[in-house]
This record gives C-alpha cells, sequence and structure tokens, in this order.
C-alpha cells in the first residue's frame, strides 16, 4: 500500500484540519455512507479508497462490496463506510480521487483487451505514468485484465532509437547484450526496431528476447512477423488507438503496448452517498 502517497493526498486535501467538519459536523454525530459508481466501469483502487478512510480515522467500519476487477453498472455499492460523520466527510475527497482514477485507467485498459480478445495477442502498459502513481496505475492495469510491461528502468533493458542514435553497431549491440546476461541470465532484453531492416537486423541478435516495431503498419508488422526467429517475440506499439488495435492484434505480434491507457485514461464518476445513524 503506498501509504506515503495516500499521506500526501491527504496532506494536501486536509492541510491543518477540515475547518468545514470541525464547525458544521458534531464530533459525536455518526453516519454510514456508500459509494456508488455513477458509470458502467471496471473497478480499480477500492483497497487505497479504503485505506483514506483508515488514515483518516481507524475506528471506521469498511466494508468492501466489490474487488477490483469487477464489472460495474451504474447504480452499484462499493465501498460501504460507518462511524465519524466528520471522519467520513473528510476523507470523501481523497477516497474518491483515488477510486476515480484508477477505475479510469482499468477501465479503458478492459476497451483494448475486449478489443483484442481471441487473437492470441496480449495488452502491455507502459512507463507513461503518472508521477508517483505508477505501482498504482500498474495494479489498475491488471486489473483490467492487460499485462504490465517493465516497471521501470531497473527491471528490463528496452534499448530505444534514442539509445542508438549516436550509431551503434550491430557488433556493439551483441557485446552489449552479451555482457548484461553474463551479468544477469534473468535479465529480459528487448530493442527498439523503427524499420523493418532494421528488425531483420535485430532478429541476427543472440541473447535477444523483444524487439519492438514502433509505427509500422499492419503489412509490415505481418512481415516481421513471417521473417522473425522461433525465440524472438514481437511487441507493436506506436499510434495504437481502439480503432486499429485489433487489425495490430491480428497481424501475429505477441504483444501490443499502449501508452494511452495510463496517460490518457478519463476519470470514472463515482459519489459517496451518506446518511445519519
Amino acid at each position: 500500500m503506498p501509504e506515503d502517497l495516500i499521506g500526501l493526498a491527504l496532506a494536501e486535501d486536509v492541510g491543518s484540519g477540515d475547518v468545514t467538519a470541525k464547525w458544521f459536523t458534531s464530533r459525536d454525530r455518526t453516519a454510514s455512507a456508500d459509494i456508488i459508481a455513477r458509470e458502467s466501469c471496471c473497478l480499480a483502487g477500492i483497497a487505497v479508497c479504503a485505506e483514506v478512510f483508515s488514515r483518516v480515522d481507524k475506528s471506521l467500519r469498511i466494508t468492501l462490496r466489490k474487488n477490483d476487477g469487477a464489472a460495474l453498472n451504474a447504480g452499484d455499492a462499493v465501498l460501504r463506510v460507518e462511524g465519524s460523520a466528520a471522519a467520513i466527510l473528510t476523507a470523501e475527497r481523497t477516497a474518491l480521487n483515488f477510486l476515480q482514477r484508477l477505475s479510469g485507467v482499468a477501465t479503458r485498459t478492459r476497451q483494448y483487451v475486449e478489443a483484442i480478445r481471441g487473437t492470441g495477442a496480449v495488452i502491455l502498459d507502459t512507463r507513461k505514468t503518472t508521477p508517483g502513481f505508477r505501482l498504482l496505475e500498474k495494479a489498475a492495469v491488471a486489473a483490467g485484465g492487460a499485462t504490465n510491461h517493465r516497471m521501470g528502468l531497473h527491471d528490463m533493458v528496452m534499448v530505444k532509437d534514442n539509445h542508438l542514435a549516436a550509431g551503434t553497431t550491430l557488433g556493439e549491440i551483441q557485446a552489449a547484450i552479451h555482457r548484461a546476461k553474463a551479468a544477469n541470465p534473468a535479465l529480459q532484453i528487448e530493442i527498439e526496431a523503427d524499420t523493418l531492416a532494421q528488425a531483420k537486423d535485430f532478429f541476427q541478435l543472440d541473447g535477444l528476447d523483444i524487439v519492438l516495431l514502433d509505427n509500422m503498419s499492419p503489412a509490415l508488422l505481418r512481415e516481421a512477423v513471417a521473417l522473425r526467429p522461433p525465440h524472438i517475440r514481437l511487441e507493436a506499439s506506436g499510434g495504437i488507438t481502439l480503432a486499429n488495435v485489433r487489425a495490430v492484434a491480428e497481424t501475429g505480434v505477441n504483444y501490443v503496448s499502449v501508452g494511452a491507457i495510463t496517460h490518457s485514461a478519463g476519470a470514472v464518476d463515482f459519489s459517496l452517498e451518506l446518511s445519519a445513524s
């Protein structure tokens, strides 16, 4: 649980104290509240939402009605909280902010997953995440049914075009792969190809795991699939939308990476409905 992120979110919202709750809600008043989905969506972030209420007041009684990954309809209740009315109201906005953002990521992800169902390809996320929210957003991607790509710069080699911009030769790339694999045999190594000719060169490299085919048409992707060695997996990336993702997946690539599922996901509408105990 990203407690520091929850602490930061509460600090920026509550500050030195909730003056509305202080002056307009009796300290001994109790209430119950339900968080309700206002639109169809895929749920994510429910545990973080619950933790926000607990961080504001550990005596609040919280019941989860749905789990991450659940397909929701408008009107579905996802969480019930009971206890101090003031504490519930203080936590409300921060809890909903996490829930609406993360459910937005999961919902967008689920749309892409459903769009390519049956093709054999897998939707991947990227590092195009909200700073500080990466763990949460990648968990939301998983809740939506997609697969997490590398978490950061530390857990997988990804050689992009800018790494090769200085004119690195194929021999130098091969030597670097051997050094990396010697240091960590389990380390996955992926390299980006901007052209089919470049992809063909990379297919000759020993120890390479994945070739990323960047901004290639379905026709070029099919050519790459036909030419790849059996041990090489292919990832299509760049310009992927809901309108074209199935055509890309049907070319036979293993993965389709989509930055939009995190960087362009909208917020899902949730509300908290409170009633006095």
